[in-house]
């Protein structure tokens, strides 16, 4: 059986923050996610760009870790887009709700136009 894991890495594009994200958002994984966001608004990043381009599942904790992190940065007048191009990761944002509180781009380069 394949370990799949979470892979993270952050850029700083014109003054917002990408980060990409790739693997599983679940149980096991979110709360390295989740110390990522915090580690980041607490370092003064309130822009924040979530690349999911590259994750191949997402259960409730990975979503509650993204409403989480956006609690954190709008309480510093900040923002926190998702890029998302994925049916079946859509389908999930659309079913909870959350595609109407979450601003979803096609594209990290359509997040950062």
């Amino acid at each position: 059986m394949e370990n799949v894991d979470l892979t993270l890495s952050t850029r700083e594009v014109g003054g917002r923050t990408v980060v990409a994200v790739g693997g599983e958002i679940d149980v096991y994984t979110a709360p390295k996610l989740r110390d990522t966001i915090t580690e980041l608004v607490a370092a003064g990043s309130y822009d924040l760009i979530i690349d999911m381009e590259e994750v191949e599942f997402l259960d409730s904790t990975g979503l509650g870790v993204l409403v989480g992190g956006l609690k954190k940065v709008r309480a510093h007048e900040g923002s926190l887009q998702l890029v998302c191009n994925q049916d079946r990761l859509l389908k999930i944002f659309r079913i909870t709700g959350l595609a109407k509180v979450f601003t979803i781009h096609e594209s990290a380069d359509a997040a950062l136009a």
